[in-house]
């Protein structure tokens, strides 16, 4: 679950925004009225969401946003005419006054493409090393050689084999290798 952190030049806004959150079921990791504060906040966790006015003390919102570190998105608050000035797309924009339902809406949106980005990066299938596809590779050259198979049939026969056995390409190599 990413963490989020509230930032506003006023405390008293951020813990209104902080209350609406929590009565949904949301946890509020930290309510910041400086720059520095969020920086420092987002930098001590994993990843998150910020929600941010347009300008604190110390820095604007696009400063905030260049050093936040990966893994954080933004989810800027403002008049509209100071939104209209936002020009990174990757900054999410939501227009005050605020409404509640919207404000719930944008959060929940941002965290469902939090959920789909990570379980992207789950599915991501790990790279081989040079070790691991010189396995594989000796293993296609065995098969076409032997079994006179094109590399692309020796390639389909070690993936399914693989899949089959419920192995991992790489094992189903070394088993070849070891059996012929």
């Amino acid at each position: 679950m990413p963490s989020i952190v509230i930032a506003f030049p006023k405390l008293e806004d951020a813990k209104l925004i902080k209350n609406i959150l929590m009565k949904n079921g949301y946890d509020v990791n930290a309510l910041c009225t400086t720059g520095a504060q969020v920086v420092t906040v987002a930098n001590s966790l994993d990843n998150g969401i910020v929600l941010c006015g347009y300008r604190l003390s110390d820095m604007h919102y696009s400063e905030i946003y260049n050093y936040l570190p990966k893994g954080y998105e933004m989810l800027l608050m403002a008049s509209p005419a100071k939104l209209e000035q936002c020009v990174n797309e990757q900054i999410v924009c939501l227009s005050m006054p605020l409404k509640t339902r919207d404000l719930l809406n944008t959060v929940e949106m941002m965290f469902a493409s939090y959920r789909h980005k990570r379980k992207k990066e789950r599915e991501k299938p790990k790279q081989r090393t040079e070790e691991e596809k010189a396995i594989i590779l000796r293993a296609k050259l065995l098969l076409m050689d032997r079994n006179h198979m094109s590399e692309q049939e020796a390639h389909h026969y070690i993936q399914k084999t693989s899949m089959d056995s419920g192995t991992n390409m790489v094992e189903t190599a070394e088993m070849i290798l070891r059996l012929m």
